[in-house]
């Protein structure tokens, strides 16, 4: 199969519907694309009808194409990451991977264009990151909750406003980003480095002021960011963990106790900000995003240095760091729901306290003159004798 053959293949089942997020290859099934969240089929000539597992496993080696790294990791872990360039029309992520020895390709369609911190509507402490000049910022949540895009973003804004030069290490490439005023390099697991570990100890002898890190898997990554952080660099990163206070204890937990200490006290002096975000079903169709920020002060160094304890929590420090545009999940999903954009069933189901959540929602209920309970009247039980 040549490359202009699945080029075909690509455009047809991009332009087959709208708002088209990413295409599926599975044995057994046809041509598949999801739109607006649902996964319909294409007809395409020549019509596939149902895929062979030949015919997803010559696909998947043509998108490999001959790169024996690649080949190796899916033989090895049953699964491999890779981009993919489709003309001048889109970019993917590509995922292959096998099941019953069969396999399947997925590829997710890449936004060409970087959103920009306004138009994302970020909070505005995005805008503060973007100035920072040294130390550690992690980006938090699961997979799918728009890590990537808000870095991009933040990325962006550093690219108009600072003349200096960024190195990211990614896993792939997502956005590619434009010389403007910074200079950017940006480097693929696989095709650039091998481990983020090695990418990033040899990022430090390109003299970077600002480097992305993917993601921090493994200990030896951690501590090499942690280095660079403490030597001027503006460290960028992702976590796969829901909160600060969670943030915070993945990081310890890869180290063992005797070093405990001593990472408490580095993590104290170069974290500058944690950002968690989950994504919400929005009214009317969509998904808007919920974020926890909390920045650095003398409380955040003294709960990282001493652990969490009564009044001492994470969310107890963000909940009273409104000032220094600190905010809590709840805070935030109270403030989507006051604009219209969440339902009150989804702002009470995605909260982290339910309670607080709930007093948000009824003072907001209150203020517009809705009630606030759902028991329409209260009255004495006339037949009931006490013993």
């Amino acid at each position: 199969m040549k490359k202009q053959q699945i080029d075909h293949i690509l455009s047809k089942m991009l332009d087959s519907h709208d708002n088209v997020s990413d295409l599926n290859f599975t044995p057994g099934k046809p041509l598949q694309v999801e739109s607006s969240g649902e996964l319909v089929a294409v007809n395409i000539e020549p019509d596939f009808k149902l895929l062979t597992p030949f015919q997803t496993e010559i696909f998947a080696l043509n998108l490999i194409n001959n790169n024996r790294k690649l080949t190796e990791t899916l033989i090895r872990e049953g699964s491999c990451d890779l981009s993919y360039q489709l003309g001048n029309k889109a970019r993917f992520r590509v995922n292959i991977f096998s099941r019953s020895g069969k396999y399947s390709i997925v590829l997710r369609k890449l936004e060409t264009r970087i959103p920009t911190i306004d138009e994302l509507n970020l909070p505005k402490a995005f805008h503060k990151m973007s100035e920072e000049r040294n130390g550690i910022i992690f980006v938090t949540g699961a997979t799918g909750s728009g890590k990537s895009t808000s870095l991009a973003a933040l990325l962006d804004k550093i690219n108009v406003t600072k003349s200096v030069h960024v190195i990211t290490l990614e896993d792939p490439i997502e956005y590619q980003h434009s010389q403007k005023k910074a200079t950017f390099n940006q480097r693929e697991l696989g095709a650039d480095f091998d481990a983020f570990a090695t990418g990033l100890r040899a990022a430090l002898r390109q003299a970077p002021k600002v480097i992305l890190v993917g993601e921090m898997r493994d200990r030896e990554t951690v501590e090499i960011g942690l280095s660079a952080a403490e030597t001027g660099h503006l460290v960028l990163s992702t976590l796969h963990t829901v909160d600060a206070g969670q943030t915070i204890n993945r990081v310890l937990g890869m180290f063992s106790t005797e070093e405990e200490k001593q990472i408490r006290i580095r993590l104290a002096d170069t974290i500058r900000w944690i950002v968690s975000q989950r994504l919400l079903p929005k009214i009317g169709g969509g998904r808007v995003a919920a974020f926890e920020i909390m920045g650095s002060n003398l409380r955040v160094k003294d709960s990282i240095l001493h652990g969490e304890s009564e009044g001492k929590t994470f969310n107890d420090i963000i909940t009273s760091g409104k000032a220094q545009d600190m905010v809590s999940f709840d805070e935030y999903i109270v403030s989507l729901y006051e604009e219209g954009m969440v339902s009150e069933d989804i702002a009470s189901s995605y909260a982290s306290r339910k309670d607080i959540v709930g007093r948000g929602l009824d003072s907001i209920k209150s203020s517009r003159g809705e009630t606030t309970t759902k028991i329409d009247s209260l009255e004495i039980d006339h037949g009931y004798q006490g013993s």
